[in-house]
């Protein structure tokens, strides 16, 4: 059974330790005492917790119809013009998305820095790496 630090979940769900606790003590993450005594939370119990908070974030608005389910909703935080392109960097809590789409549909949706958007990803090629360096404990 993977099991994980309270700092360990709180890097993976953006919060501080403190909060972490917070949810263990009120029975939202399940919490043991591992071999050492240290508070250890289950991985099941935080892959769960952390789809369920997930939830509702990045609704799709309901007059839009679509097949993409990876949404980021965000604020921009730079637009680069080009003559036909334009780069757009998008800040989605603590994920920086950047974007290269036309300079007109930048002038037609009036993306600016500071608008608040929603980036929808859609790929055949996703990469799934995992870090041998800083695992949960077993």
């Amino acid at each position: 059974m993977l099991t994980y630090t309270i700092g360990q979940a709180a890097a993976l769900l953006g919060v501080s330790s403190e909060t972490v606790r917070r949810w263990a003590d009120g029975g939202q993450l399940v919490m043991d005492r591992g071999g050492s005594r240290n508070r250890l939370i289950d991985g099941t119990s935080l892959a769960a917790f952390a789809k369920e908070r997930a939830a509702g974030l990045h609704p799709v608005p309901g007059r839009v119809t679509t097949s993409v389910r990876n949404s980021f909703a965000g604020i921009v935080t730079a637009v680069t013009l080009e003559d036909v392109v334009a780069q757009v960097e998008i800040q989605s809590g603590p994920h920086r998305l950047v974007s290269l789409v036309t300079r007109e549909a930048v002038e037609e949706l009036a993306i600016e820095v500071g608008s608040t958007v929603t980036a929808r990803v859609k790929s055949t090629n996703v990469h799934v790496d995992r870090s041998l360096a800083d695992q949960p404990d077993r």
